[in-house]
């Protein structure tokens, strides 16, 4: 399900870093409902803002139906991760809450150890979600519903052009040119070029990426250079569309024609199969070249209990119960509102308009090709610093070599600052 469109998924599989404290914690963040009929013990749950009509009631049913305690749904509006921030910085912030995990939240014991809290249902979850809620081995919350980017084009465009989908990235600069026609251009990613949500999947696509294993930079390698090369070459192709009336979240410059491609997110689908049917294909970024693995970013808030909460003990029982035995709940969470991918397997399996077409493709892609965005080690300074390098290459024409060294370099003193 889709937030409401400035602060989202969508955010978080773009710009996927550490949560920035640019505000103040607003006294009033929007409603606050959705009592339980339990015990004496209130949970206060924070959720962000969903576009979705019919979000924030499911919530509030979830939450008046537990009956262990008492559970206060604030439904927060605006600035959700800002909001949060700052919450987390005093004792009365929330008991459970939705976000992206980030090394610096656990060292604040601002998200609590659920280690072994899954049990044997941890088998059913997607690993890599459950990795980017994982630090040093430990657990620290529960994916909620996956969402992800991919490239959608119209098969009798291509058809008509003489082209199949491409496999690799100069293929797809190659199609890109040769679908651009009168008023339609070949591919539309973001009205700067794609530099906001590109570079990840051009890192990836050269077999490399952000942070390693062992907590080095896993960019500082020519191929990266290479990599953001090609988008700058896309760029200059004449084939991108650029200035559309909305940005790469929205799929209208593909609905609406200007385009015969467009990277946008799965969230989209709907949108896109109505308006052209059976016409309409996925595709994951492609590989650098033909030796190397196409791949697309997937991302989840985590929900997560407060480490400084005063009721642990009672939220982290909650959470079990709503995230991990609820399964009811969570079907009905991630696949009545919006298209989502569930993060277990087995209710995934259960999802009929997951399990044929375009869906079944991207669903397939996820899962052989994702690559997590949203990850503890990757914070918002590294990602500032990663994003002006792809940016100035892009739109700019910056050298790639000199902006990867750059951004490696701060990158780098992100990482002594977190692993020393």
């Amino acid at each position: 399900m889709s937030a409401a469109p400035a602060y989202s998924r969508r955010t978080l599989l773009c710009a996927t870093g550490g949560l920035a404290l640019t505000g103040a914690l607003a006294a009033a963040c929007g409603s606050n409902t959705g009592r339980g009929s339990g015990s004496g013990v209130t949970i206060n749950q924070w959720y962000h803002e969903y576009g979705e009509e019919g979000v924030e009631q499911a919530v509030q049913k979830f939450a008046a139906a537990y009956h262990d305690a008492n559970v206060r749904v604030q439904w927060t509006l605006g600035d959700y991760d800002s909001k949060l921030a700052a919450a987390l910085l005093t004792d009365h912030g929330p008991d459970v809450y939705e976000g992206q995990l980030t090394i610096d939240r656990v060292r604040a014991n601002q998200a609590l150890d659920i280690t072994g809290l899954l049990g044997s249902a941890k088998a059913d979850f997607s690993p890599a979600l459950l990795a980017a809620s994982t630090v040093d081995g430990k657990l620290y919350g529960i994916p909620s519903a996956e969402d992800m980017q991919l490239l959608y084009y119209r098969k009798s465009l291509l058809a008509a052009a003489g082209r199949t989908p491409p496999r690799t990235v100069e293929e797809l600069i190659d199609t890109a040119r040769a679908l651009t026609k009168g008023t339609v251009k070949g591919m539309f990613a973001g009205n700067d070029g794609g530099a906001a949500v590109l570079g990840g999947p051009a890192l990836w696509s050269a077999g490399l990426d952000w942070v390693t294993a062992d907590h080095r930079v896993g960019f500082d390698d020519p191929r990266a250079a290479t990599a953001l090369g090609k988008l700058r070459e896309l760029y200059t192709s004449g084939a991108l569309l650029l200035g559309a009336p909305a940005d790469w979240s929205d799929p209208s410059a593909f609905t609406q024609g200007l385009c015969a491609m467009q990277w946008t997110g799965l969230w989209a689908m709907p949108a896109i199969q109505q308006a052209f049917g059976a016409d309409v294909g996925v595709l994951p970024w492609p590989a650098l070249t033909s030796s190397d693995k196409a791949t697309v970013p997937v991302g989840a808030y985590a929900q997560t209990v407060n480490g400084k909460s005063k009721v642990a003990d009672a939220a982290k029982a909650y959470l079990k119960w709503l995230w991990v035995d609820r399964t009811d709940y969570q079907a009905e969470f991630q696949l009545n509102f919006g298209f989502h991918i569930p993060p277990r397997r087995s209710i995934a399996a259960t999802a009929a308009k997951l399990n044929s077409g375009p869906a079944a493709d991207a669903v397939r892609y996820a899962t052989d090709l994702g690559y997590v965005t949203g990850r503890p080690d990757w914070t918002a300074r590294s990602q500032q610093a990663f994003n002006a390098a792809v940016t100035n290459i892009v739109s700019k024409g910056a050298d790639p070599a000199g902006e990867v060294r750059t951004a490696a370099a701060a990158v780098t003193a992100e990482l002594k600052r977190l692993y020393g």
